[in-house]
């Protein structure tokens, strides 16, 4: 019996949108606070429970970068904080009545509470704007973690940067976007196309 293996995992490719479906589903956002999360998760990668727990004081203008505190596994770890999340950033802070002094996005009702959102208001905040999109049986909060690394990926960033700003460990977790880009994809031909076959046409003469 202890030799006995043990069946192997399943493990299948999560799905992936393209550039004009990630657009189209954060144009979706029925709220402001919803669109500012869904560019939030897609122009970081993170993870839905690291983005509930964001601080004011996590994000650093003055660098371009937002510190992920105790993410998975207890890591800290900077990501890059784009031009145009900063500018949604500020959009959305200058339309708040109440500015928060700790968390980034209070809870509660008008998010006035003095403890974060939870990660179900993130997945709620997703799931509204991909049911408006058309997209409901695609889409959930890692999906755009994955489109975040996809996209990175087939834009040039290497394996070893998406290790980082994900927080994988192992980079063999961050090598499955290799079978997701299409960058690499195309990059391969297929041995079909050095075949020398005769034309369908004079097989049927």
């Amino acid at each position: 019996m202890a030799d006995t293996p043990y069946p192997k995992k399943t493990r299948h490719l999560p799905s992936i949108l393209s550039p004009e479906e990630v657009a189209r589903l954060i144009d979706s956002s029925r709220t402001r606070f919803h669109r500012i999360v869904l560019m939030m998760l897609y122009a970081t990668g993170m993870r839905r429970a690291e983005l509930a727990r964001l601080q004011v004081s996590d994000i650093d203008s003055r660098r371009m970068v937002i510190h992920i505190r105790g993410g998975k596994g207890r890591q800290d770890r900077d990501v890059m904080l784009s031009p145009t999340l900063l500018e949604a950033l500020r959009d959305y802070w200058h339309g708040l009545k109440h500015k928060p002094t700790d968390w980034l996005f209070p809870g509660g009702n008008g998010h006035t509470a003095n403890r974060p959102i939870t990660p179900k208001a993130v997945y709620y905040a997703c799931c509204q704007a991909a049911q408006q999109a058309g997209l409901q049986n695609r889409v959930h909060p890692h999906t755009l973690r994955h489109c975040f690394a996809t996209h990175l990926l087939e834009n040039g960033a290497d394996l070893r940067t998406i290790q980082l700003l994900l927080g994988h460990h192992d980079l063999k977790e961050t090598t499955i976007y290799l079978h997701l880009s299409r960058r690499h994809l195309n990059a391969t031909a297929s041995p079909l196309d050095s075949l020398k076959l005769k034309d369908k046409s004079s097989r049927n003469e």
